[in-house]
């Protein structure tokens, strides 16, 4: 297996490796696991990608999700991103699947609004439109090593609120359902997360975030949207452009993404698939004091 890097500090391609090598060989595996664990972002090519090879893949790295309500797939472990309706063709701008495509060309990271947030995500190209549709990442891991010593300390003891809902009000009001507001309360989770493979720390912070625990609402607010800024300045992104059979997967825990926009009228489909994170992972279960408190 080659590693080709190709980001700013982060993110590499995967070459002489298939989906299947790391589902069935746990050399493959172990190497694939080292180069996540470093890089971030994997890119691997030209993928015979199916449903069940994409899932047997995403088994090695933990347990997948079930996903979401409201979701296309719901009940399954299978995110469908997609603007192709039940009648074969594109959805119009203004219909409903149009507009969760929009709210993933906000920032974010995976399942921060979840009770048990993301390991990683993994996605692959079905079908592509001709131009655009990219997906962008950057590195929070190499946000954080750019701030100041005493601001990672505040933020290696502060905990953010994220919340579904949050992130889909900034496109519309009702874009998230009164069935998903429920199944997806508000989440706690520290704003730093320490990689237990490596020590490297990483700004956990998204879209969903609106809230940081024990701090005014505008002061918040206006941290929040500084670090998102600070570690999407122009020159620090990975611009991923999909060919049909790509797969690329990406550390929630340390990565920042969204999706780019393409012409309305040309179809794209996308199959995720997400790991819940774990305690090996670093997953911090400990709650601020006011939750604390509350509870």
């Amino acid at each position: 297996m080659d590693i080709v890097p190709l980001g700013p500090g982060f993110a590499a391609e995967l070459r002489g490796v298939t989906l299947a090598d790391v589902a069935s060989d746990d050399a493959a595996y172990a190497a694939t696991r080292e180069a996540f664990e470093e890089h971030s972002v994997l890119i691997l090519r030209g993928q015979k990608v199916t449903d069940e090879l994409q899932l047997e893949f995403s088994r090695r790295f933990g347990p997948p999700e079930v996903t979401k309500v409201g979701s296309q797939g719901t009940g399954t472990h299978f995110v469908i991103l997609s603007t192709i309706g039940p009648d074969g063709k594109v959805v119009p701008a203004d219909h409903r699947l149009q507009m969760r495509s929009k709210a993933n060309q906000l920032w974010h990271t995976d399942s921060s609004f979840k009770r048990v947030p993301a390991l990683t995500s993994i996605l692959s190209a079905r079908i592509i439109p001709n131009y655009g549709g990219e997906t962008e990442y950057v590195s929070t891991r190499l946000a954080f090593a750019r701030l100041d010593t005493k601001l990672q300390r505040q933020l290696e003891n502060s905990f953010a609120w994220h919340d579904y809902a949050h992130s889909r009000g900034k496109i519309a009001s009702d874009l998230a359902s009164a069935e998903e507001r429920t199944a997806l309360p508000p989440q706690c989770w520290r704003m730093a997360w320490k990689n237990p493979a490596n020590g490297r720390t990483a700004l956990y912070i998204a879209s969903h975030a609106y809230a940081i625990d024990g701090m005014e609402q505008a002061a918040a607010q206006k941290l929040l949207s500084d670090l998102i800024e600070a570690a999407t300045a122009p020159g620090l992104s990975y611009v991923h452009s999909w060919r049909k059979g790509d797969v690329v997967m990406w550390d929630n825990r340390a990565t920042l993404h969204r999706g780019r926009p393409w012409p309305a009228h040309e179809a794209r489909y996308m199959v995720r698939t997400t790991i819940s994170a774990t305690e090996s992972d670093g997953l911090d279960f400990v709650r601020p004091p006011s939750r604390q408190a509350a509870e």
